[in-house]
């Protein structure tokens, strides 16, 4: 049956949404058998194969806690539910507003559960006033960002400044907050030394530290905001807000290193794990203030980051190149130490150079004549260097234009230096498997680790807390989750399935809509790796690819049973010989490319070739998964294919659907993809929009275009005008095109965007829209369907624990289809958390759903169950994904396109570009790159697969 909007549906809303029972996963695959959620064997009727003894039941991390006067139930049913809804009964009296529209009520569909949030209520007194200083350092010239930390630390010994320091929390660089006034004419002088020395040297640098108050705030604005009083921003607002995470976060920026805006890595952590030669992964702790209604909370999560390992530089570069043949690490900007002058002296790695101390060679004015780096310490220093020769090249620690050359062997890297490079594939591996935590011990790390090492505990000696009157729970909240009911999944003939754990199998089923492949190729990419066929008249290659065909046979698909079979080396320039010449006169509907190894400049190679220059459909299988796991992987493959080919693999039932259909509804996504750390200076942002062209919602072709570089340093991810413009319109030429008339509705799902940037996409990126839709008005008639825009948060810190082992799931996580939307929640704008998906691994992190312009006045039940359902279309998967696909498709058109610009975004040689350059010939080098992208691009995508999806 279908459920009603609900009963805060408002004029525009109308739909109904489907439910039925179970939930979802976010891992890709067609399931060919009933499997056990979080694992294990296939699972048939009549119990676990091998007669597997049955699973213990799920551990949580507590029980939900006796109500009654406790912290940190601060949304559960009674009380806190009815502050809440009394404050959008509030909101309901207002205006009603299209562009961040006020929250129109809470959902109501699913079955109700309490949840543990990774969110921590906090008080302030209202009596509580912050004085705000900002902080001068004088001789400006000479206080750098990392002088002026050392500063810092200096002046908190200062016996001047000794008296405040117990009620003073800073930035460490430009701003202080007390909770005291501070004496009008409080200035220290500073003797300026390195940790390493302990004492100020004779000529020691001095520096003058300073205090201007700049405003007294006090908590009467933050309670207005609290209770629902002030839906305008206010500059006040913001900074009250920052100093009180100012405070929060005193003693963990004090104590450890901060890596981003709000992760902090403290020394005493103890887990740390060898990623690599020369890195090693570290745990720490996100924490940030947040406001919800009627309440402060502050939000710690476990986090983890890469480390250089400290050491000896020449030693991590001989172990980089023994293990890797090179040396991938971009050294560019670490620390170092020396020790060679008879004390310490720290210095910043400019440039690696390309010759070691006993090939570079310099101007020695003492000489008046060039000599070696290796001469040059022999001789002044009486050095004799260990490591001479390459592959231990010289460092210049200098600056543009005025070199300092040193040997690696005489540097020391400092510890505690993050690593702000791209992890390559192994170090993401080990990285991702070293951090998943079951969700237990991720809560139990937050309360029982992360509380005391962040300083949290007001009643601590040592807390800072305490002097502003700031009194944070020992607990995480619990907050109000539902359960939402998914929909039924429909197959050939409407054949339909049941989900169960958000996810169903492909057991005798045939896809909605097969494909026709009536010729297809196979191309054998040889690289002298084992598993490897041996050739096309492999009779393993024979079976090989007679099970793929069966498969797709088995879904319904019309394929021909003799592919042409290719076989090459894994040279670029040959395979692309090898398929023009191939395919000179007629193309084949897809070309399968097997590979031995899991090489990305190869893949990116072949599939720009295919996909710019010759128009033809590709997909890779890598021969070491393909040949373990045939049958699932095959069915992965197929699922992939039909896409590509534009047959339509599962739909919705009606009931589910109908959300979507009432109206012609264009379903749109929207990414941006940048360029990495390690790529050229100029290499271009690339946008890509999809969107769905019918009913079914299973095909959305895609629209890419590249992005100039720095075109807005304040809005990096907004895409600029016209771009965004043009992509628009050609989705809606071809919706028109294959239906016949424009929609009636747009909904958008823009992945993505940070909180600091909704304003910018509001600015930048909704007039383009709205300027799209005039491009098929006429002086007659005027095209203006109904828009809806919603931002996809996953780059979030909150997290859900079940409070009940019969709301977890096996591994212990919030089952699929949870959905929050009080507690933890924006006050004022219209945002939930769902994860619509099944956790396999680790803790499962929800997406965050922020609505910032809505014309069609969605209900929250509207909205989230609709959301919740769709995301069961993912066509690549027999399971609901963790992000609506319209922003999951943009993403993958996005990490295609990568592919077309391969050499500049992951360069070969991976040193800092630019380096040693004037700033005008690093403008020209920016140029020149960008130009060298833009030739690479060409006319992008072949007209023959413009219109597919290519990117699937």
């Amino acid at each position: 049956m279908a459920s009603p909007a609900g009963p805060n549906a408002g004029p525009g809303d109308r739909g109904h949404l489907g439910n039925g029972p179970a939930y979802r996963a976010n891992t890709q695959g067609a399931f060919l058998g009933r499997r056990q959620h979080g694992g294990g064997g296939y699972i048939h009727r009549g119990g676990a194969r091998g007669g597997a003894p049955p699973r213990p039941p799920p551990q949580v991390f507590a029980p939900e806690p006796a109500l009654a006067g406790d912290m940190a139930v601060v949304e559960v049913e009674g009380r806190a539910s009815t502050v809440s809804d009394d404050l959008v009964a509030k909101f309901q009296l207002m205006p009603v507003r299209d562009s961040m529209p006020l929250r129109p009520g809470y959902g109501t569909l699913g079955i109700e559960v309490p949840l543990w949030a990774n969110f921590l209520p906090f008080s302030v007194p209202k009596s509580c006033t912050i004085y705000d200083y900002a902080v001068s350092i004088e001789p400006r010239k000479q206080a750098g960002v990392e002088r002026r930390k050392r500063i810092f630390q200096l002046l908190e010994s200062h016996q001047d400044y000794s008296p405040y320091v117990g009620h003073i929390a800073h930035d460490s660089s430009q701003r202080l907050v007390s909770a005291k006034l501070l004496p009008e004419d409080l200035s220290i002088n500073i003797q300026y030394c390195e940790e390493e020395e302990g004492a100020p040297r004779a000529n020691a640098l001095e520096f003058t530290v300073s205090f201007q108050l700049q405003r007294t705030l006090d908590m009467d604005l933050m309670n207005k905001y609290l209770n629902g009083d002030l839906a305008d921003a206010d500059p006040n607002l913001e900074a009250l807000f920052s100093a009180l995470n100012l405070v929060l976060q005193h003693r963990a920026s004090s104590a450890g290193v901060r890596v981003g805006k709000n992760k902090y890595f403290l020394p005493s952590s103890t887990k740390r794990a060898l990623l690599g030669p020369g890195l090693e992964a570290r745990s720490g702790f996100f924490v940030s203030a947040r406001p919800t209604v009627k309440q402060l909370m502050v939000n710690v999560n476990p986090c983890m980051a890469a480390f250089y390992c400290p050491g000896n530089l020449a030693d991590r570069m001989i172990e980089l190149c023994n293990s890797n043949g090179g040396m991938p690490l971009p050294f560019e900007g670490i620390k170092v130490t020396t020790q060679y002058h008879g004390h310490t002296r720290k210095y910043k790695i400019f440039n690696v150079m390309d010759k070691s101390a006993a090939e570079m060679k310099f101007y020695d004015a003492k000489l008046g004549d060039n000599v070696t780096v290796q001469d040059f310490f022999q001789r002044e220093y009486n050095v004799d260097l260990k490591h001479a020769t390459m592959p231990v090249p010289v460092v210049d620690v200098g600056r543009a234009g005025k070199p300092v050359y040193l040997p690696a062997e005489l540097c020391h890297i400092i510890a505690n230096q993050p690593f702000r490079g791209k992890l390559g594939r192994n170090e993401t591996s080990q990285m991702i498997k070293w951090a998943a935590r079951p969700p237990a011990e991720n809560a139990r790390t937050i309360i029982h680790e992360g509380l005391p090492s962040l300083g949290l505990q007001s009643d601590a000696p040592s807390s800072m807390l305490g002097s502003f009157g700031i009194k944070v729970s020992s607990q995480m909240t619990v907050v109000p989750g539902r359960i939402l009911p998914p929909p039924r999944v429909t197959y050939h003939n409407s054949e339909s399935h049941d989900v169960r754990e958000g996810s169903w199998n492909l057991r005798h089923v045939e896809f909605h809509a097969p494909a026709s492949v009536p010729a297809w190729a196979v191309l054998l990419v040889q690289a002298g790796k084992r598993g490897e066929f041996n050739g096309v008249n492999d009779p393993e290659l024979d079976d090989f690819l007679k099970q793929f065909t069966q498969t797709c046979k088995n879904c319904g698909m019309s394929i021909d049973d003799q592919p042409e079979k290719i076989v090459t080396t894994s040279y670029l320039e040959r395979i692309e010989d090898k398929l023009r010449k191939t395919f000179s006169t007629q193309k084949p509907s897809f070309i399968l490319v097997l590979l031995s190894s899991d090489d990305s400049r190869i893949y990116s190679g072949i599939k720009c070739l295919c996909d710019v220059t010759l128009g033809i459909h590709t997909v890779h299988m890598l021969l070491a998964k393909a040949k373990k796991k045939q049958v699932q992987y095959f069915a992965n493959v197929a699922l992939k294919l039909n896409a590509k080919l534009g047959g339509t693999n599962h739909l919705l039932d009606a009931a589910s659907a109908e959300w979507l259909t009432e109206e012609k509804t264009m379903l749109v996504g929207i990414d941006v993809t940048h360029p990495g750390p390690s790529s050229l200076l100029g290499t271009p942002s690339i946008a890509a929009v999809v969107a769905s062209v019918d009913d079914t919602f299973s095909q959305f072709p895609a629209s890419l275009m590249l992005q100039k570089p720095d075109w807005n340093k304040e809005a990096k991810e907004v895409i600029p005008n016209p771009h965004l413009a043009m992509m628009m319109g050609e989705r809606l030429r071809v919706y028109k095109a294959r239906n016949g008339c424009l929609p009636e509705r747009v909904l958008v799902y823009r992945d993505g965007v940070s909180e600091g940037q909704y304003a910018a996409v509001l600015e930048h990126e909704l007039a383009q829209i709205l300027d799209a839709f005039t491009q098929f008005s006429d002086g007659q008639t005027s095209y203006r369907p109904k828009l809806t825009i919603v931002i996809c948060g996953k780059r979030h810190h909150a997290r859900l624990y079940p409070t009940h082992q019969d709301n977890a799931t096996q591994n212990g996580n919030t089952r699929p289809g949870t959905v929050v939307d009080r507690g933890i929640t924006d006050i004022y704008n219209n945002d939930f958390y769902l994860q619509a998906h099944a956790g396999l691994q680790g803790t499962v992190k929800p997406t965050h759903y922020v609505v910032i312009h809505d014309e069609n006045h969605y209900s929250a039940d509207v909205l989230q169950q609709g959301t919740h359902t769709t995301s069961y279309l993912y066509v690549r998967a027999t399971k609901a994904v963790s992000l609506v696909p319209p922003a999951y498709y943009a993403d993958l058109a996005c990490e295609r396109a990568r592919c077309y610009l391969h050499g500049l975004l992951s360069p070969r040689d991976n040193s800092f570009k630019g380096k040693g350059q004037t700033p005008a010939d690093r403008e020209e080098e920016k140029k020149r790159v960008y130009n060298r992208a833009v030739q690479m691009w060409g006319n992008g995508v072949h007209e023959d697969l413009k219109e597919t999806m290519f990117y699937i």
